[in-house]
């Protein structure tokens, strides 16, 4: 179900648990104008905010999904998180005989650029095509992702490996070519908008079996930070699950012209949409790459938080964070206490000892009845950020936590949030400070059963402030403007379709996670934006008329509807302006008229604010 002109996100959350501590800072959005967020690549639909450095240089990725439905907003798929290992776009699926769409574009947005400050501005990686350029003659089929920049505007994220082809030899008509890259996943190192990025491998790519045939099966990294002594963390495919060792002997063992082992391979690494995993699945471990200013690097595994043994269990590690004296965090599996009955995935620290090597140190769990947790962030003076997955009131909720590292055997703290003891609200604290600011998200409705909406938060370990950032935005920030009467009332937009009719709405703007807070305070985050529905067909593709234009997707009554699109926001602190009261201004609740008129001749200028026709593919093997 689309979110309709007549339910906004505002309206889904319980607004009376939220709270304004005035002691925090004013933010303002910075990158907006008339009440429209510049916060996607042209031709995209949604964009996101990744990191930001001292230097108020952003990066961000752009995806091609179009129209945001109810589970996106309250789920866990409305973020590219980390831990997910970036899991596979849901509006396509991918064949190896069909071409290969790359959806996930990079870019970055800076505060001092020439021409438009905070605009994204694409960034190619592995050769990759900016969006506005894509055409059925030109087509994108890599997919990239930034995560981090440090303040030499060193980049790291991680890429797929461009389409290549084979001669199809199969039964089926009409095909003439068989589709596939050499890995789906592999970390990079940037150095700046324009260098060429460097490969960070794994250590493991290739699969032998007993027979000792070879054959390249592309392993897994991902490069998740940096930090100012271009020392990176990630994580990296170090060998094949058991299962996936007989998935890739079944694909050699059946190589032929009608069925080529790389082809098998290719379609065993795609998501199952219908199971939502890969039958090739990798055993991962948490790694360091020590970037080199000459381009070289060295790749350091960092141990597991347990000793393997014979098992052939696909254990996994993974770093995420890392502060500039190299400690890293991130998660592992480990046996609590000891006991191989025990297995859990649970956050994780790792440092050097005083012969210079990597040790192990799990964070302990704040109870026995914590199902798994993750770190994500550490600051230089070792505050670890993550949270932990617990049954609170019967349900599976997220909690975040802060923990400090010299004092090893205190547990985890759950900071309270907007209520004075710990509340059922999911939250996950996904950076943290030198200042000991923290940001992340946390669901803002009691609702049990139903999906809960989220909004980003702002914590203060110093003082334990905890502060929706919606409530410290300014006015402007959240689409008002002053009318004639002076009063703050929302911003109103009106668009034209193809058939000339025209739909006039309120802005809205919803700050919905906070993924990364530089010393300054500078946030970068991710807002869900109001935006038309325009008419799609069976397959996702927009309905165009003869020209080339859409038309409005309209519900029930004939009327047409809005919804909400994902848009990479910068916030920083002002002293310029004052947190958002609107609550004594008549007409400020910012609630749609449903105006919709049929009128006037079409202007296309909002047509920028399009997403991309991308074709849906159907996973065949």
């Amino acid at each position: 179900m689309k979110l309709n002109s007549t339910l906004s996100l505002v309206a889904l959350s319980v607004v009376s648990v939220l709270q304004v501590a005035h002691a925090a800072s004013v933010y303002e959005i910075v990158n907006i104008e008339d009440a429209d967020v510049k916060g996607t690549l042209t031709d995209t639909a949604n964009g996101y905010g990744q990191s930001i450095n001292a230097n108020n240089e952003l990066v961000g990725v752009s995806r091609g999904r179009t129209n945001l439905t109810t589970s996106d907003v309250s789920g866990d798929t409305n973020v590219i998180d980390l831990q997910d290992a970036i899991g596979a776009d849901q509006s396509i699926t991918y064949s190896t005989t069909t071409q290969i769409i790359g959806n996930s574009f990079t870019f970055h947005a800076l505060e001092n650029d020439a021409t438009t400050p905070w605009l994204p501005t694409f960034e190619s990686v592995n050769g990759s095509i900016a969006p506005s350029s894509v055409s059925t003659d030109n087509r994108n089929t890599v997919d990239s992702y930034f995560f981090d920049i440090n303040d030499a505007g060193l980049r790291v994220g991680a890429m797929s490996a461009p389409e290549k082809t084979m001669d199809y030899a199969g039964s089926v008509s009409g095909i003439d070519s068989w589709y596939y890259r050499d890995y789906e996943l592999r970390g990079f190192v940037k150095n700046g908008a324009s260098a060429t990025e460097i490969e960070l491998p794994p250590p493991y790519t290739a699969y032998t079996n007993a027979e000792n045939v070879t054959v390249n099966v592309g392993g897994s990294s991902l490069a998740a930070a940096i930090n100012s002594n271009n020392l990176i963390a990630g994580y990296g495919s170090i060998g094949l699950s058991s299962y996936a060792e007989g998935v890739v002997d079944s694909c050699i063992s059946s190589n032929s012209d009608s069925s080529p082992v790389d082809i098998c391979i290719q379609a065993n690494q795609y998501i199952d949409s219908s199971t939502g995993t890969s039958y090739i699945q990798y055993k991962t471990r948490a790694m360091v790459w020590q970037y080199n200013n000459d381009g070289s690097f060295t790749r350091t595994e960092l141990p597991l938080g347990l000793d393997p043994g014979t098992s052939t269990s696909t254990f996994v590690a993974q770093g995420l964070g890392l502060n500039n004296n190299g400690v890293v965090v991130g998660r592992s599996h480990v046996y609590r206490n000891g006991n191989t009955d025990d297995l859990y995935y649970d956050a994780a620290y790792w440092s050097k000892n005083t012969s210079g090597n990597y040790e192990y140190h799990w964070i302990p769990v704040i109870d026995k009845d914590v199902l798994s947790s993750i770190a994500y962030s550490v600051n230089d003076s070792g505050i670890v950020v993550g949270s932990y997955k617990k049954y609170i009131d019967g349900y599976q909720r997220d909690k975040f936590f802060v923990y400090d590292t010299n004092t090893p055997d205190t547990k985890p703290v759950t900071p309270n949030d907007f209520y004075s003891y710990t509340s059922d609200l999911s939250s996950r604290a996904k950076d943290i400070n030198n200042q000991g600011l923290v940001v992340g998200y946390i669901e803002t409705s009691e609702e049990k059963q139903l999906p809960r909406p989220k909004d980003a938060f702002l914590y203060n370990t110093n003082t334990q402030e905890f502060n929706d950032l919606n409530n410290l935005l300014t006015c402007e920030s959240k689409g008002y403007e002053k009318n004639g009467e002076g009063n703050w009332t929302k911003h109103q937009f009106t668009v034209t379709d193809a058939t000339g009719n025209s739909l006039t709405y309120n802005a809205d703007i919803r700050i919905v996670e906070a993924n990364k807070i530089n010393e300054e305070g500078v946030i970068a985050a991710t807002a869900f934006v109001r935006k038309p529905v325009y008419q799609t067909d069976s397959t996702g593709n927009l309905v165009l008329d003869d020209k080339g234009n859409p038309t409005f997707a309209l519900d029930g009554n004939g009327d047409p509807v809005t919804s909400y699109l994902p848009r990479m926001v910068v916030l920083k602190p002002t002293s310029s302006g004052s947190a958002c009261d609107v609550s004594d201004n008549n007409n400020s609740s910012g609630t749609d008229s449903g105006s919709y008129s049929r009128k006037g001749a079409a202007v296309w200028g909002w047509l920028l604010l399009l997403p991309l026709v991308w074709v849906r593919r159907r996973l065949q093997r």
